[in-house]
């Protein structure tokens, strides 16, 4: 769409009229009116609603616009220039051009007063627009916090808390993520669904449990961790397999089932499995373990799952720094790999 190439002269509404080929005569009427009832703040809307509908329905779109930013640069003070400019943000929307979109819906929340139209804030709607257009991660929170701060009745508050403090926390402010994710799970919406991240509730707690632990069970490095572990085995101190686990998010599962299923976090204590078993393991790791993951093939635990990977992981949590890449003994896979 080409705004710019649009000519009409100046205080003339013909460009209004002579591009309809149904709506002509009425649209004569309207702008009459319209000419008459400058006063009229009510009756002006309607008929300016009416003119601008008119321009829509025969596809006019560039006259559209500029009828209604003109109107809004000769009016400052009409109560629905939020409805008008609104009114250009969809249309350059609906063209592919979400940049000047943005542009008006900005424009709207910085200089006119909100209004509802059918009960729907327009302020609401062009908070809930520039989040999905935006590309901008520090803009994005802060119309997150715009959107709980004055629309906490008309959203999904946990929706939103979720996505405002994972807009933090990929902004590595970790401190605010964790204070949001707590929000969040303040509101045990459990069923929440956000687009790439299967369980967000899970998600959460894992972080929040995570960051309010003591951390205690990690080590410096990867062949501390393994070693203590053989030593443990090669001594039957289930006590100290137990210390060395991870205290938050540790699972035992099959290689078929995913971490975050409910059936896959481990309740049980290492002695049930090690009393009158000859418990072994491989010398080296896994050959399938690389910088970050590693596995450990063991043996002799149970007469019906014989075999147990165990999966140590590096600690991927910045917010502290002090146990940010070291290790950890994460979970158990049974049975041989897949």
């Amino acid at each position: 769409m080409t705004v710019a190439a649009v000519s009409c002269s100046s205080g003339s509404t013909d460009y209004l009229v002579d591009g309809l080929k149904v709506h002509q005569d009425e649209q004569r009427q309207l702008l009459s009116l319209l000419d008459e009832r400058t006063g009229d703040a009510q009756t002006r809307f309607a008929l300016m609603n009416r003119i601008a509908d008119n321009l829509l329905a025969e596809g006019n779109k560039a006259n559209l616009i500029i009828f209604l930013t003109s109107s809004v640069e000769k009016h400052p003070d009409d109560p629905y220039n939020a409805y008008w400019l609104m009114m250009v943000a969809h249309t350059y929307l609906e063209d592919g051009a979400p940049s000047i979109a943005g542009y008006y819906f900005r424009r709207i929340l910085e200089n006119c007063q909100d209004l509802e139209i059918q009960g729907e804030s327009i302020h609401l709607i062009c908070l809930q627009n520039l989040i999905k257009i935006t590309s901008s991660p520090e803009l994005e929170i802060k119309y997150y916090g715009d959107l709980i701060t004055r629309f906490s009745a008309k959203i999904d508050l946990g929706y939103s808390y979720f996505m405002l403090a994972h807009l933090y926390e990929e902004m590595g402010e970790w401190e605010l993520a964790i204070q949001t994710y707590t929000q969040f799970l303040g509101y045990g919406q459990y069923e929440v669904m956000i687009p790439g991240i299967p369980e967000p509730y899970e998600y959460a707690k894992r972080i929040v449990d995570y960051n309010s632990s003591s951390k205690d069970w990690t080590f410096e490095s990867l062949d501390e961790l393994v070693a203590s572990i053989k030593k443990a085995i090669d001594n039957y101190d289930y006590r100290a397999l137990d210390r060395y686990r991870a205290k938050i998010n540790f699972f035992a599962m099959s290689w078929k089932q995913d971490s975050s299923d409910n059936n896959s976090q481990a309740d049980f204590q290492m002695r049930d499995f090690m009393g009158g078993n000859r418990i072994r393991y491989s010398d080296t790791l896994d050959a399938s373990s690389n910088p970050n993951e590693a596995y450990l093939r063991t043996s002799g635990w149970s007469q019906y799952i014989s075999v147990w990977y165990l999966y140590f992981r590096k600690v991927d949590f910045p917010a502290d720094p002090e146990i940010h890449g070291r290790w950890e003994w994460a979970g158990i896979y049974y049975g041989e790999k897949m």
